[in-house]
């Protein structure tokens, strides 16, 4: 994954057995693997990367679904207590996976958008930040 503006390059790349995660400097990119399904704990493993790596300011995260993946609701609970995540973007054109992000929204008490491209939920999730700030 490459940033989408000349100030959005990539800080670091993570490689967990469950996904791929980049880094940058407001915001995370996920691609989940083909047929896994995220658990609390691979959520965990989210949670500690993101706070750590954004302590003290407000990110967002951006599931980029590339791949078909199950998730287990109780992990949106707990994504929800992020105090500084300020959004959760999901990039998809597609209609199953559109049809589950409704679903996700029920578990998120985080603001949600659906995006077709991922420079889209960047310029989204830089807004939100902007507004925080």
């Amino acid at each position: 994954m490459r940033g989408t503006k000349p100030n959005t390059h990539p800080t670091q790349h993570v490689t967990f057995p469950f996904a791929k995660v980049t880094l940058y400097h407001n915001y995370m990119v996920s691609v989940i693997n083909e047929g896994e399904t995220v658990t609390v704990e691979h959520n965990e493993e989210l949670v500690n990367l993101s706070q750590s790596f954004y302590a003290g300011r407000p990110f967002g995260y951006i599931s980029y679904r590339l791949n078909s993946y199950a998730v287990d609701p109780k992990t949106y609970i707990e994504t929800s207590k992020i105090e500084n995540l300020a959004g959760f973007a999901v990039v998809t054109d597609e209609k199953l996976k559109l049809d589950n992000t409704q679903v996700e929204k029920l578990f998120l008490k985080k603001p949600v958008s659906v995006f077709n491209s991922v420079d889209d939920a960047v310029v989204w999730i830089e807004a939100i930040i902007a507004q925080m700030r």
